[in-house]
């Protein structure tokens, strides 16, 4: 199979789907791989890197999604390279669906077999690819989310730990997956009173567990968040549904109670964030305010550490990529795998972006006209 890899043109985005590592892997299992001029540059690899991994260096993306059978990404296709989709071809990445209908209406029109990392599973029914840059995203949340605390970042000049004599601020957190782990893990550390927010009793338990007196655990009722946001100073937004859109918990009304110069930080932004007044934001103008609030919703937060994100990324996708290469579309019979196909054969597949995205509706009406 010949495989491609391409430069991420998603704006501040510096990964890259494969490391000269993994080239070697796909040439050892005889596979062929075309790397696009300085498409690792941002994660510190060189040309020189790749080609001694065994790899072509293609000047033109273009050509790159031409010849290739298998493309790997790290974030899903912009506009401008829509143009690039073909029938049969294998689209290897994150994709988020649930919040982007014009990138799945293309992957459809153009019949491509797309796989997307944020939707396979593994045999304890967790997402593997997704894993690690939840844990890095949860991280970085609570990093920026105490820089922009900063008055001259425009907050409210509260050091989260706080020091003798003064109050610790207080961080919450809506969900308690691997990103509300990993920010309440950092908000701890930094020593500041975490309370979250979480509908499932044994994914409390084990906050409890783990943090004991150091973290309040709340089930997410309506009351339970609303009385939380007004104490907060930071509030990170950590919810995931598996291919739906994330419930919107926190509407615009809702910011009037919270503190002036508070934070808000919406991991959750890539399947349409769960606060109402959430838009997309990049690393170059990460921010703005609403109702006195600084929201904070950088669609690709671990990009800032990309040469971290990178290794964290393909040390997992890895093995699946090379399933997908060495297989084709036989891989499909690995139920993980076929979990992560989200269009196949001009369809849809995925039942929860399906609903997201009203596509049974899309159905009915083709059938009815």
């Amino acid at each position: 199979m010949v495989v491609g890899l391409i430069k991420e043109i998603k704006k501040h985005e510096y990964r890259v789907g494969l490391t000269p590592s993994c080239v070697k892997e796909y040439i050892k299992n005889k596979h062929e791989v075309l790397v696009e001029l300085d498409a690792g540059v941002g994660s510190g690899f060189s040309n020189k890197d790749y080609e001694k991994a065994g790899a072509k260096i293609i000047n033109k993306a273009s050509k790159v999604w031409q010849k290739a059978d298998m493309i790997v990404k790290v974030k899903e296709p912009l506009q401008e390279e829509y143009k690039y989709f073909k029938k049969d071809l294998i689209l290897f990445t994150y994709l988020h669906l649930a919040a982007n209908k014009e990138l799945t209406l293309e992957l459809m029109k153009n019949k491509v077999t797309a796989i997307a990392y944020e939707t396979i599973t593994d045999n304890d029914g967790a997402l593997p690819c997704l894993k690690p840059m939840s844990e890095i995203a949860g991280r970085i949340a609570v990093q920026e989310a105490a820089k922009y605390l900063e008055k001259p970042m425009g907050g409210r000049g509260v050091l989260l730990g706080g020091v003798t004599g003064t109050k610790r601020g207080e961080v919450v957190i809506f969900g308690g997956g691997a990103v509300g782990m990993n920010a309440c893990k950092m908000a701890v550390g930094l020593g500041a009173n975490v309370t979250v927010i979480e509908k499932n009793a044994k994914t409390l338990e084990r906050f409890d567990d783990i943090f004991a007196s150091k973290v309040t655990t709340l089930f997410s009722t309506t009351n339970n968040i609303k009385e939380s946001i007004k104490k907060a100073d930071v509030l990170i937004g950590a919810v995931l549904i598996p291919g739906l859109s994330a419930p919107k918990l926190v509407t615009k009304k809702d910011l009037k109670s919270m503190k002036k110069g508070s934070v808000i930080v919406d991991v959750a932004i890539d399947q349409g964030g769960c606060f109402e007044t959430s838009k997309i934001t990049y690393h170059d103008n990460p921010t703005y305010v609403v109702n006195d609030v600084i929201h904070y919703c950088v669609a690709n937060m671990p990009g800032a550490v990309s040469l971290t994100s990178t290794l964290a990324l393909t040390s997992i996708t890895l093995n699946y990529g090379l399933e997908i290469a060495n297989k084709g579309l036989d891989a499909l019979n690995n139920p993980h795998i076929n979990n992560g196909l989200n269009v196949f054969n001009g369809k849809c597949v995925n039942e929860a972006v399906k609903v997201s995205l009203d596509l049974w509706f899309l159905k009915i009406f083709v059938q009815l006209f």
